[in-house]
């Protein structure tokens, strides 16, 4: 099984897991899981959970190199921001879906302080930069390069879907 944040993904800049993902962790089969959420449609409302449109589900299955075919699935997967999963918990009550949650809620905070740390350094950055004399470019050099790799790393690496403007 591989790690639960290589399984999170962003789409429509929101950090989500997609059904398949979360059977797969949960270790029930997909049909299950989706007639559990259907049975509680009311508990998953659009920003806990939304339905990935065609063209968002075409991407992700480049990115992760899932086959066009995989078992005849009609309609796109379900994506659940961290509140839909952990409003599952309630609707999937066994004894792993309960230690996954916990695992999964784990990971998307671990995500969430990452993307913190990325941004006070930042900030600790561009006030180091304001009080370095501009005739030394040796600091100033180092300085950007530093701005370089933290902004580069702080970009999602797999970005689904578009962005609305």
């Amino acid at each position: 099984m591989s790690k639960i944040e290589d399984r999170i993904i962003e789409v429509r800049s929101v950090r989500v897991l997609v059904d398949y993902e979360l059977a797969d962790l949960y270790q029930v089969d997909l049909k299950i899981l989706l007639q559990a959420i259907q049975r509680n449609s009311e508990r998953f409302p659009s920003d806990f959970m939304f339905r990935l449109t065609s063209n968002e589900y075409i991407h992700l299955k480049r990115i992760r190199n899932i086959p066009t075919s995989h078992g005849g699935r009609r309609a796109p997967p379900n994506a659940f921001t961290e509140q839909g999963v952990a409003m599952l918990s309630s609707v999937l009550n066994s004894k792993t879906a309960i230690k996954m949650n916990v695992e999964i809620m784990r990971a998307f905070v671990k995500l969430r302080s990452l993307v913190e740390n990325q941004t006070a350094l930042l900030r600790k950055l561009g006030e180091l930069e304001g009080r370095v004399d501009h005739h030394d470019k040796q600091i100033q050099g180092i300085i950007d390069a530093i701005k370089s790799l933290v902004s580069v790393s702080s970009k999602p690496q797999r970005l689904i879907g578009f962005k609305r403007e």
